[in-house]
């Protein structure tokens, strides 16, 4: 046995390439040897090595701990204010990007905000989002992976 092959054994390093290294050793010294069932019960000259741990890439090197920052992105807002109806498609890539948008309606005409709302309700609905109103012309629309809680009152249609 050589003395890279101690080391391997020493260190327990990867098990697959010790026992093809093994194999291959084995086949070189005695074609007799070929033959012979890997399956049967190990014994103290074959037996196998205790299989390394491999380390997660994204693991901060203490046990099981994965650093949040890594696994977790960003979550974004987004704040719109249309000027014109082709926007709307704009605003719907931005929930398919799972990133909640806010759009404010008052710089445009009421029938295209009227138009953009109703494809924005549509591509809240295909994406199993939600879409509300909170304020005068400005809606809140989030997919799915964005929970909403809570409502705002109309207070003008309250005081009348």
């Amino acid at each position: 046995m050589s003395i890279k092959n101690k080391f391997e054994k020493w260190f327990y390093l990867d098990e697959e390439e010790a026992l093809e290294k093994e194999a291959a050793v084995a086949k070189k010294q005695a074609p007799v040897q070929q033959e012979r069932n890997f399956s049967k019960q190990p014994t103290a000259k074959n037996a196998p090595m205790p299989k390394q741990k491999r380390k997660d890439p994204q693991s901060t090197g203490t046990g099981n701990i994965v650093s949040l920052q890594s696994v977790q992105k960003a979550s974004k807002v987004i704040l719109v204010e249309p000027r014109v109806y082709a926007e709307a498609q704009d605003i719907s890539e931005h929930l398919t990007n799972k990133r909640a948008v806010i759009v404010n309606l008052q710089r445009i005409d009421r029938e295209q905000g009227i138009r953009i709302v109703d494809f924005l309700s549509g591509a809240v609905y295909a994406l199993n989002g939600d879409i509300q109103r909170i304020g005068t012309d400005i809606f809140l629309c989030v997919p799915e992976n964005v929970e909403v809680n809570g409502s705002i009152s109309d207070y003008m249609n309250e005081r009348n």
